[in-house]
């Protein structure tokens, strides 16, 4: 319904000339969009997973509606440098992508450099040197493409169980299954790739298929050097994708990360991107300590000078956004419109 009444109003609005007056506006001079990716699809991601993955004909219908519509699309330091001295030109966009997927290098990365748009990628480490497929990920990728099956338990997890997967909520309790059972057991990085094999074994799913396409790999320390020299800007995402609120494993996570970029790249990396978006309170005396510039979050709306360096909003654009209300962030209309409720999973920055 909401998302209705959006398109509506927002349909309106461009008739009206409005996104035009908004696109040209020193209002919107004086602000930053800040987009975020996770993934283009080598295969069917996006059919699987629709909130992180885009096709690549949407992808780069995407990044044509930016070029047409005269968007500045600047390096984030760049644009945050500019954002703060009140000095961005009109219509400034900073694009950023997550996690840091060989899908990155293989789809999204030649788009891009095609349109010579500079881009962040915000790159989580651990498995990109153990490179194999991410474990949650691959879990819930394996279990939906079985989604007719029913899964035996037994083999997996010992449990005398079995799950249809039919629906999308059996598909949820069984991958939560999976990883509970992964975590109760602390299984290593080999043990969560044996399960891995085995589920897909139990849902005759081809996983040498996948491995061969690279499905859910993080990108390889070779081809993020390659990406870097070519100018991609790779800076921090933690290097196991999570933020302890314990002082020293998160600084174990960022300092695990800096160095395996720095080793990669051969670059100091300053910017941080909190993973799925979460942060809280604590993180944020630890993250000056360690000379970190910026953070960026998943809340929807446009960067001023008045945002914390610590806490910048960022777009998510997905496959359930239409081009219309694309359009309505890049002339800056879409930030007044009512946001869906954010999830209360993260603690505000207190000043």
């Amino acid at each position: 319904m909401l998302k209705n009444i959006k398109l509506v109003t927002l349909k309106t609005l461009k008739e009206a000339g409005l996104f035009t007056l908004f696109k040209n506006s020193d209002w919107r001079r004086r602000r930053l969009l800040i987009l975020a990716y996770h993934g283009i699809s080598i295969d069917d991601e996006h059919l699987w997973n629709p909130a992180l993955y885009m096709s690549p004909d949407d992808f780069l219908a995407r990044m044509r509606l930016i070029k047409d519509f005269h968007c500045n699309v600047l390096p984030l330091a760049e644009a945050l440098d500019r954002l703060y001295a009140n000095a961005l030109p009109s219509r400034s966009v900073a694009l950023t992508f997550d996690d840091g997927t060989h899908d990155f290098h293989e789809k999204a990365y030649p788009i891009l450099k095609q349109l010579e748009f500079p881009v962040t990628l915000y790159l989580t480490t651990f498995y990109a040197s153990y490179n194999r497929p991410v474990f949650n990920g691959m879990c819930s990728y394996l279990i939906w493409k079985a989604r007719g099956c029913t899964l035996a338990l037994k083999k997996l997890t010992g449990e005398e169980t079995s799950v249809d997967l039919s629906t999308a909520p059996a598909r949820a309790m069984a991958v939560g299954i999976l990883h509970a059972y992964a975590q109760a057991r602390r299984l290593s990085a080999d043990e969560k790739d044996s399960l891995c094999l085995e589920l897909a074994r139990q849902l005759d799913v081809d996983y040498d298929a996948l491995l061969a396409k690279r499905i859910l790999h993080i990108m390889t320390p070779a081809e993020a050097k390659q990406l870097a020299s070519e100018g991609v800007d790779i800076q921090l995402h933690t290097h196991r994708h999570r933020a302890p609120l314990d002082r020293l494993e998160f600084r174990r996570e960022i300092l695990d990360n800096r160095d395996s970029i720095q080793s990669m790249t051969g670059s100091l990396a300053t910017h941080f991107c909190y993973p799925s978006g979460a942060y809280d309170d604590a993180l944020f005396p630890w993250l000056e300590e360690m000379g970190v510039r910026s953070a960026t979050t998943c809340t929807p709306a446009l960067a001023t000078r008045d945002s914390d360096p610590l806490l910048l909003p960022r777009l998510i654009d997905s496959p359930n956004m239409s081009l219309l209300e694309f359009e309505g962030w890049l002339a800056g209309l879409s930030t007044l419109l009512p946001q869906r409720h954010q999830p209360k999973r993260v603690a505000r920055r207190v000043a």
